[in-house]
């Protein structure tokens, strides 16, 4: 029997024969060209250029171009060698000549510009979500003439005030510090990085491209006005039974009293208040200040880890010990820079 016909007199064109667990989706996806060149191109690019926080350019990692400056001084050679051979005119050679050789020394100056240089990144500071981490470039000139008008910037790029320009000195380095804004809280890979300079004439663009290994850690953005702690939690195997306070109550100071220590005096607190307290170091040892996951109310994920974090921040400036209960995670009380950094980690990569 022929196969039925469309209405358009045609047969209708015959399926691919699929593979058992082969869906549509699959082999329009394994025939699909586009993706397919994409997907080469972007494993070619990724082989040429490794991630590393040092590089060195080269022949083979410098690209040059002319600029539309360049394009309309090509232009214009043109018109002039036309005129110069239609009427004969020794000095319309002279002049050509004299501006193609200027062009060409630009290039070459312009290449060298770039070519040689050593370029190292220093790993940025950890930042909470929605400030600019700030990148730090060392460039290394180790040859005995300066380098004039490099610029860098962020591979997403689009505005000029984002370029920072530099001039490295003959046999030595400056720092270039540029910037970027990472989406949210986590681990972020630094963008990559183009550098380029069209010195001396602007007429060649020359640029490199550098993709950084170095990664930035985001915390959350803190709670602009987060609720008071929680209340301290009764400490294991402590002598005799834990009075614990009501929620928000638990700061760890106490009114001043005659004969404290001033180790004990929490300045900050009393610079804002303008009484004098202290830290009760007798309700430190009967109890112990934990910021539970658990205790942040019916909020989204995200706006509890940003609690916790306001939290962390605000038992720190008052000095306190304290732990921090995550999902799955716990870290013990303690105080100091190192667990305030600690903590924050666990929050960011929670």
């Amino acid at each position: 029997m022929a196969p039925p016909r469309s209405a358009y007199g045609a047969s209708p064109p015959r399926a691919r024969h699929q593979w058992p667990g082969e869906t549509g989706s699959t082999v329009a996806r394994a025939w699909n060209p586009v993706a397919f060149v994409r997907r080469r191109f972007r494993q070619w690019w990724q082989a040429r250029l490794p991630l590393s926080d040092t590089t060195s350019l080269t022949q083979r990692n410098v690209y040059i171009l002319p600029t539309r400056p360049g394009l309309m001084l090509g232009a214009t050679l043109l018109v002039l060698l036309v005129g110069s051979i239609n009427y004969q005119l020794n000095l319309g050679y002279l002049l050509t000549f004299l501006l193609a050789g200027s062009g060409v020394v630009s290039m070459h100056l312009g290449h060298a510009t770039l070519r040689g240089l050593t370029m190292n990144l220093l790993a940025p500071d950890a930042q909470f979500a929605g400030s600019s981490a700030t990148v730090s470039i060392v460039l290394t000139n180790d040859r005995a003439t300066a380098r004039h008008g490099i610029g860098l910037a962020m591979f997403d790029a689009t505005h000029a005030d984002r370029w920072v320009w530099a001039d490295v000195p003959p046999l030595g380095r400056c720092t270039v510090h540029t910037a970027f804004k990472p989406g949210r809280r986590g681990l972020h890979r630094v963008p990559p990085l183009t550098a380029e300079t069209r010195f001396p004439l602007g007429t060649f663009r020359v640029w490199t491209v550098w993709r950084p290994a170095a990664q930035v850690l985001v915390y959350p953005a803190p709670e602009p006005f987060p609720p008071p702690l929680p209340p301290g939690e009764p400490r294991a195997g402590g002598a005799g039974p834990a009075q614990v306070r009501s929620a928000g109550d638990f700061d760890g100071v106490r009114a001043y009293r005659r004969g404290d220590p001033r180790k004990l005096v929490v300045w900050k607190k009393a610079a804002k208040a303008d009484e004098l307290v202290s830290r009760d170091s007798e309700q430190a040892q009967r109890q112990e200040l934990w910021l539970d996951f658990a205790q942040t109310g019916q909020l989204a994920a995200e706006h509890k880890l940003s609690r916790l974090a306001a939290w962390v921040l605000q038992a720190e400036r008052l000095g306190l010990d304290y732990g921090l209960r995550l999902p799955g995670q716990q870290i013990e009380p303690a105080s100091g820079e190192a667990h305030k950094r600690s903590c924050l980690e666990a929050l960011a990569l929670c």
